[in-house]
């Protein structure tokens, strides 16, 4: 495997140091350690060179175990769920790719989802193992999802969104606020929330920051205009809903909704739906639109 194909494939791998142990083998440390993926299913991966070594080669069977060696291997999960969504493509060239996606798909592989997510289905489109997104949307939420497709100019890229050189703009349809006055600037102190995947506002110096705004009211409902300064997770969602308008169909916030399936009909009213900033590359002036739209 070729160092360029390698630095493409630790992108989609997990990586795992060997713990201490007593094991004989590399496969006897990981079926121990990942006690819920059966030995048969280690012994196909590794039949199959989905388990790597330091150097991005194929693990042998037989190979022995030693605290600390880095391995590589693919997250599989059997039976997948099929996610009846479809991406698109708005944009490719050497050294970016954008895409429009849908509502429910992941970005990138977690949990229950590993094929069935933007990152895997561009991968196989367009057959570049070298593609890495430059920045996240939650799976909940549709729009526009920036690409690296490059490593030679992937640093160059990344850097625009720490340093906030990316202006975004979302767009929701949330409850109507007629008691505030708009624009208006909500600032507040995110921090990790219970469950394990929510967010909270608390007390103390602001951490994040979103411009709002009423682009159209259409009765109890309006659809704003999100701009977010900074780029905590579920941001928006927190942020409306400290507002008292959460996002339209929000399982998350204000409460978690229980046990709650998948309903491509009721999707999150929230969407990525403009991306602007100037090209580290070139300094010219770049702007993608999304094609998707919310109705009420």
């Amino acid at each position: 495997m070729s160092c360029a194909s390698f630095s493409a494939a630790q992108h989609q791998a997990s990586t795992l140091y060997l713990p201490p142990g007593s094991w004989a083998t590399v496969l006897d440390c990981l079926c121990d350690h990942f006690k819920a993926i059966s030995r048969e299913q280690w012994l196909d991966r590794i039949a199959r060179g989905r388990v790597l070594d330091s150097q991005g080669q194929p693990i042998a069977l037989e190979l022995g175990y030693r605290e600390g060696l880095r391995i590589h291997y693919f997250r599989e999960v059997p039976d997948e769920k099929v996610i009846p969504v479809q991406e698109t493509i708005l944009h490719v060239d050497e050294h970016l790719v954008v895409a429009d996606k849908p509502h429910f798909l992941p970005v990138t592989p977690a949990g229950e989802y590993v094929e069935q997510t933007l990152l895997r289905r561009l991968i196989r489109r367009l057959d570049n193992p070298h593609l890495v997104p430059l920045h996240r949307i939650d799976r909940h939420t549709a729009g526009l999802v920036l690409f690296s497709a490059n490593p030679d100019s992937r640093s160059a890229y990344q850097a625009l969104f720490p340093t906030r050189q990316i202006e975004k703009r979302y767009e929701a349809i949330a409850r109507a606020l007629p008691e505030l006055a708009f624009p208006l600037l909500h600032k507040s102190r995110l921090v990790d929330g219970e469950p394990f995947f929510r967010m909270q506002e608390v007390e103390g110096v602001s951490n994040t920051e979103t411009l709002i705004d009423v682009r159209e009211k259409h009765g109890d409902l309006w659809r704003y205009a999100l701009y977010p300064v900074t780029g905590k997770k579920h941001q928006l969602r927190v942020h409306m809903s400290a507002l008292g308008a959460a996002i339209a169909n929000d399982p998350f916030y204000p409460e978690v909704l229980k046990d709650v399936e998948d309903d491509l009909g009721q999707p999150l009213k929230l969407l990525a739906q403009g991306l602007r900033f100037t090209d580290p590359l070139t300094g010219q002036a770049r702007e993608f639109e999304s094609r998707i739209s919310l109705d009420w």
